[in-house]
């Protein structure tokens, strides 16, 4: 990890993207401001994330999982 200003990283721009493939920059902007340059990392989609479904899907699982519950404390 490197620490650097943000006038060191304008002007060696093309120096730091390099080197953030390998490591973590860390640039401060004056004394409260501090930014993270690191290289994107794609990920594989694995099983997980197949079965993942969206907050619709969900709601609706949920509701008719209390709908059934409902039905079964009251049909006794």
């Amino acid at each position: 990890m490197r620490v650097i200003s943000s006038s060191e990283l304008r002007n060696n721009m093309k120096k730091y993207l390099d080197l953030a493939i390998q490591e973590k920059i860390v640039i401060q902007r004056g004394r409260n401001e501090t930014f993270v340059l690191t290289k994107e990392e794609y990920l594989e989609p694995d099983e997980d994330l197949r079965r993942a479904i969206c907050a619709k899907e969900l709601l609706a699982g949920i509701e008719t999982d209390i709908r059934e519950a409902y039905r079964k404390k009251y049909s006794l």
